[in-house]
């Protein structure tokens, strides 16, 4: 798996990371640069609220070294607002920001509502279909009915054909088991993970709150078997334990990465 494993967190624009991750004094325009001096990898949140400007994709990338890998989410007007119908013009417009990252750009992640079902799945084949082919993506459905017998095979033939990962989460719609079992049968040559986590009200982001220390390692027993002869994108939410770099710098550790000690991160040279 050397060279193939990408673990980062959900977003870097925390201001309570200052101090246990980032080091002190470290200004927000400075955030993004220093979290790639430890993370090869984001998953972009901001992008599910509304298309980015192109320049501010640039933005991004120019502020990160090469390898960087960004993976995106596709904006909430496509997947919750038009449930994955008539499409096209907010796709493409997403797309053309989205590329401004060239070779930085990782997995967009296609993240359905709890209420998207399978009931619709014609409108999940159609804009499947659509979707330009030279891009990966990982698709995340968010009701335990998609998992029932009637209904997850039609969903994994249609990921399958279409080279799209199913992302694998720690949320209440797949059990541990199934989880386990589609993670060592993927539909792409990639896996895409998800720490998101049952403690929505915590609001403290700058130290771990939790001890999840045991279902981080039970998920590297899984991962280390199932990505054999894939990559592995995975992110953690602050909302997993508290703090997700820390996270994030266990399952490195777990998964036979070298992570990087905050302490030595040092200052920080603004690239801007």
């Amino acid at each position: 798996m050397a060279g193939r494993i990408h673990i980062g967190t959900q977003g870097w624009n925390y201001p309570a990371w200052v101090g246990p991750f980032y080091p002190q004094g470290t200004r927000p325009a400075e955030f993004l640069a220093t979290y790639a001096r430890a993370f090869g990898t984001v998953e972009v949140d901001s992008t599910f609220y509304a298309v980015p400007a192109a320049k501010v994709v640039r933005g991004w990338a120019q502020r990160t070294p090469p390898g960087f890998i960004f993976a995106l989410k596709m904006p909430q007007e496509v997947t919750h607002e038009r449930r994955l119908r008539d499409t096209g013009d907010v796709v493409a417009q997403f797309m053309d920001a989205a590329r401004e990252l060239g070779p930085k750009l990782g997995p967009i992640l296609v993240q359905m509502g709890p209420d998207f079902g399978p009931d619709e799945f014609p409108a999940m084949e159609r804009f499947v279909r659509g979707l330009p082919r030279e891009q990966r993506f990982a698709v995340e459905v968010r009701q335990s009915k998609w998992m029932r017998p009637d209904a997850r095979p039609e969903l994994l033939a249609l990921l399958a054909e279409h080279g799209m990962a199913l992302a694998l989460s720690d949320g209440r719609w797949i059990d541990r088991e199934t989880m386990t079992e589609l993670a060592e049968r993927p539909t792409a040559d990639f896996h895409y993970v998800r720490w998101m986590g049952p403690n929505r009200d915590i609001t403290d982001y700058s130290h771990l709150q939790f001890d999840r220390s045991g279902e981080i390692r039970e998920w590297s027993d899984v991962l280390r078997r199932a990505a054999l002869g894939t990559e592995l994108y995975g992110y953690f939410n602050n909302h997993f334990a508290g703090h997700s770099p820390a996270n994030a710098r266990e399952l490195q550790s777990l998964l036979g990465e070298r992570p990087v000690d905050p302490a030595t991160l040092g200052e920080q040279i603004s690239l801007f």
